[in-house]
């Protein structure tokens, strides 16, 4: 799942009290990109994790020893990044390029191309696929044992331009531009199973699956969160909702900051939020409560990802130009220690008030 974000340069600005304590906001990676960070992944299997940037690179990071192993330099600024395994990621690049990297010999090959800049990519362990999606308003599926020039294995057109995909199982939920939510069985890919419009009002910022395989949460600009279900019966559909989250009060008056990053914790099923309002907010969607808000981190939260037993949080803190031109923090990589006691759904008894609506 990507971040959308833009390619202007840092302005440094010395360290106030919107980044409070850094040593309370996790541990810092060494080398952090230069530009915006578009989205960042915790391998599978391992401590492992892939940054990707503005600054054309992805970047491959042992967090257990805080050391970068590798930097794939890209020609353009990369939108995305994702895992095949431990060896092996895939990247997408606003060059239009959908690129393989091995992390074992550092070399990135092509696997194939879109005809506008590639906005996200994910891969699929139970397809053994690779989905793409572009700003050519397609989805595209790529077989990566194929040799070059043989990967393709379908295109898909969408109503608007992809913003954001994510995949659970053989699940597949495709949101572009102008709302639209398309939601595809990877095993039958000549149509969608669901055309949907979102109920939030406006763009589309991020699309998470739930790890059960249920259903997925749409995050928007407009600081707001729905929780939606596959399951399309009356019952179903009543569970649906929306929350406003990312609000602070300014001035007197009420903002509402885009919400550009959402990731399901792997074990208990919470989940966390990243907004432009430089917060990390850890949700219970069953109990519909906030459990926890951490320390607000220097600038915008551009992405987050959990490792995969759930005891790590990669926090990407990187300003996404929400407000234009203007001095901001340096992009830095956090890795938080996950409490258990902070991230476990609690009894409805124990939790703070209900989600806003």
């Amino acid at each position: 799942m990507s971040a959308l974000g833009t390619s202007k340069p840092p302005v440094p600005v010395p360290s106030g009290d919107g980044g409070g304590d850094r040593v309370r906001l996790g541990r810092e990676l060494s080398h952090p990109p230069r530009d915006g960070v578009s989205n960042l992944c915790f391998s599978r299997h391992s401590n492992r994790l892939l940054v990707s940037s503005w600054d054309k690179s992805v970047r491959f990071f042992d967090v257990e020893a805080n050391q970068m192993i590798a930097v794939f330099s890209h020609k353009r600024p990369v939108l995305d990044c994702c895992f095949h395994d431990d060896q092996s990621g895939f990247s997408a690049c606003s060059d239009r390029v959908v690129r393989r990297l091995s992390l074992d010999s550092k070399k990135s090959f092509r696997l194939g191309i879109h005809d506008a800049p590639v906005s996200c990519v994910e891969y699929s362990c139970v397809a053994g696929q690779v989905i793409s999606g572009g700003w050519d308003n397609t989805i595209k599926c790529w077989d990566p044992k194929s040799g070059p020039g043989q990967a393709l294995v379908g295109t898909h057109n969408q109503p608007e331009r992809v913003y954001s995909l994510s995949i659970e199982g053989y699940k597949l939920v495709v949101a572009t531009a102008g709302r639209h939510v398309n939601v595809y069985d990877l095993r039958n890919m000549s149509e969608p199973e669901q055309q949907r419009e979102s109920p939030l009002q406006h763009q589309t910022r991020c699309v998470e699956c739930y790890p059960n395989g249920t259903g997925f949460a749409l995050g928007s600009v407009e600081g707001k969160i729905a929780m939606e279900f596959f399951d399309q019966s009356e019952s179903a559909l009543s569970k649906s909702y929306v929350f406003k989250c990312h609000r602070l009060t300014e001035g007197g008056r009420r903002v509402a900051y885009p919400v550009n990053t959402s990731t399901f914790h792997p074990v208990f099923g919470t989940f966390a939020t990243g907004g432009c309002d430089g917060f990390v907010n850890v949700w219970d969607g069953s109990w519909k409560r906030r459990l926890i808000q951490y320390p607000r981190y220097p600038t915008s939260i551009a992405a987050l990802s959990f490792n995969r037993d759930g005891s790590l949080l990669a926090v990407a803190s990187s300003y996404t130009y929400e407000m234009g031109e203007r001095p901001h923090e340096p992009d830095t990589i956090f890795i938080r220690d996950v409490n258990d006691v902070e991230i476990r759904p609690r009894p409805r008894a124990n939790t703070i008030p209900a989600l806003p609506q």
